[in-house]
């Protein structure tokens, strides 16, 4: 099946529209047409990063969307032409591993497939991303998109979304929890949100004196600036779990400090080397983790939620022809809280 999408063909190019061939459905597949696709920071790493650094070209970026099937393979029967449905970063894993058959698939111990840049496990191809007219993925990979929310409001939970969700579910965040997050970004904005959603008493850590009221109308009840060492100090010892959204490197020591017995800091936002004291850890008996993407059950638990509470990214949409745009001004920040592709001038004329 031959379909457009938005490619570098090499490092250093902007993107364009390309044909591009996506794999003819196996019984397990789902042909899904790509309303609007999510614009992440990996988008942006991918495409900078040159080939001698392990990038990948060409290259066609996105991996958190959403659309509508179109047709199914012969084996599947959770899904029908025209249902409508969400895919987030990976599109694909063993299925055999004790990490898949505990539904943390995005921990697969052969690795998952990735939805750009990955290896395709049946014809060996690198995956090509969802700034496209159609992606074909595994149904196990699909999920039921909630039609109550504004779709392209939903693509951004695949990715960001559920980044901060199975942390937060597996470390069960409810009321008197004492959340933390650090910054206000296209992750951050969402913690805050679900955080408050489940229940939590939310503290929001930032840099910026501007985004106090943001953090407030998210749901923040408490926001510390994070550069006045009176504030950090105040708020020592303060919280039961902190995500650390930024990403960037940054010292996590202040962020530990604010931890209070047995708490525990996910890192979230940057996953490049860090440093930590031991007695920072030792000091309260605190615990320092990370988490990344979520298997089958956390997303769709976390689609459903979303459903059920009304809750959606802040977004800004963009027609596809401006994807370049939206890449240039998230490299500068300026975006609240996320950039999302409508893919629709993409599509092929319908049958």
């Amino acid at each position: 099946m031959i379909t457009t999408a938005l490619s570098a063909t090499v490092h250093g190019q902007a993107l364009h529209p390309t044909p591009i061939a996506r794999r003819e459905l196996l019984p397990d597949d789902v042909d899904v047409r790509v309303t609007f696709c999510g614009v992440c920071h990996s988008d942006l790493h991918a495409l900078h990063t040159p080939p001698e650094q392990g990038g990948i070209f060409p290259l066609v970026p996105g991996h958190e969307f959403v659309g509508e099937v179109v047709a199914v393979g012969s084996s599947v029967i959770d899904f029908a032409p025209g249902d409508p449905v969400a895919v987030g970063n990976i599109v694909d894993s063993c299925g055999t591993c004790r990490m898949c058959h505990a539904g943390q698939e995005n921990f697969c111990t052969e690795f998952p497939t990735l939805t750009y840049g990955g290896r395709d496990r049946v014809d060996g191809t690198v995956t090509a991303g969802a700034y496209a007219g159609r992606y074909v993925v595994r149904d196990r990979f699909v999920y039921h998109r909630p039609t109550a929310l504004d779709p392209a409001a939903v693509a951004p939970l695949m990715c960001a979304g559920i980044t901060v969700w199975e942390p937060l579910r597996t470390s069960g965040v409810g009321p008197g929890t004492r959340l933390g997050v650090v910054g206000i970004g296209g992750l951050g904005h969402l913690a805050i949100r679900l955080g408050r959603a489940l229940g939590a008493e939310v503290t929001v850590f930032t840099t910026t004196p501007a985004k106090v009221a943001d953090a407030q109308r998210l749901g923040a009840e408490h926001v510390v600036i994070s550069t006045d060492d009176g504030a950090m100090e105040d708020a020592r010892s303060s919280l039961d779990l902190i995500l650390d959204t930024v990403a960037v490197a940054h010292d996590l020591t202040p962020y530990l400090r604010s931890l209070d017995l047995d708490g525990t800091l996910f890192n979230l936002g940057h996953l490049g080397p860090v440093r930590v004291q031991a007695t920072d850890l030792l000091i309260g008996r605190k615990r320092l983790a990370s988490a990344g993407s979520g298997g089958h059950r956390w997303t769709q638990d976390l689609l459903n939620f979303c459903g059920e509470h009304g809750i959606t990214a802040d977004i800004e949409v963009l027609p596809a022809a401006e994807v370049n745009t939206a890449l240039e001004r998230l490299a500068r920040g300026d975006v609240r809280y996320r950039f999302v592709l409508d893919l629709s001038s993409l599509h092929e004329p319908r049958q």
